[in-house]
């Protein structure tokens, strides 16, 4: 075996394991959405087909919210919805490097997801992003059923799921896959004005809607880049230089 090629198998490696730990992370908190589920009213079966079919844990959470607050499913599914579009936003992305076809695309359609598009894109090489992607994305898909399902079974039993520390696990691969990326004076940037964007949001919309908002962060900051390379400031290759 050649260095390269020792180097490409443990960096595949470290990506799959980078994977699978997002994937065991975020899956324990599906015990939270089981046993609120249940509580709200629905049985084990509607539970469990809520996780299975419609598979994004913030729209999930909206809905049963709002059923359990004495909501109309109307409404339960229209705030459902609206929060399920940045997966689609999402998809705009990771369509560049998985290029995937027939049943493959409907599949990868299905996980396209908060963890499976960080861990995807955080890669810079793209066949490790269709590793991080696809192994990160089936292995939330599996843990968030699996323990959805112990949830809806023995939720009651356990307790609230901050208890054990369930509610950071989530949050806390998310921060150590963003670390890496405020490196850079443009990452941090887009860091402040994104918890900037969604700390005055908060008290004005509903829940998960900031979170897109926040997006607009990127956005100003991918712009203000551009401008900087028009105008040759920032020392790229092939920018003009100032006068």
């Amino acid at each position: 075996m050649t260095s390269d090629q020792a180097v490409c198998d443990a960096r595949r490696k470290e990506v799959v394991r980078q994977g699978i730990s997002v994937g065991v992370a975020t899956g324990l908190y599906g015990v939270s959405f089981g046993a609120l589920a249940v509580a709200a009213g629905l049985s084990v079966l509607q539970t469990q087909a809520l996780s299975l079919l419609m598979f994004t844990g913030g729209s999930q959470f909206a809905l049963v919210g709002i059923l359990a607050a004495g909501g109309s499913g109307a409404s339960a599914i229209a705030t459902s919805s609206l929060l399920g579009i940045r997966n689609g936003l999402y998809a705009l992305q990771t369509s560049q490097f998985l290029q995937a076809r027939g049943l493959r695309r409907l599949l990868a359609a299905h996980i396209t997801i908060d963890e499976s598009t960080a861990v995807g894109i955080a890669q810079k090489e793209r066949p490790l992003q269709r590793v991080g992607f696809w192994v990160t994305g089936l292995a939330v898909l599996a843990g968030w059923n699996l323990m959805t399902l112990v949830g809806a079974l023995v939720g009651n039993a356990l307790g609230e799921p901050e208890t054990w520390g369930l509610d950071a696990a989530a949050a806390g691969a998310f921060c150590a896959l963003l670390w890496p990326r405020l490196q850079t004076g443009d990452g941090r940037a887009t860091a402040v004005l994104a918890a900037f964007i969604a700390l005055i949001t908060i008290p004005l919309v509903p829940a998960g809607i900031p979170v897109i908002l926040a997006a607009l962060a990127a956005v100003v900051v991918g712009l203000m880049a551009h401008g900087r390379h028009e105008r040759g400031e920032d020392g790229l290759p092939g920018s003009d230089p100032l006068p």
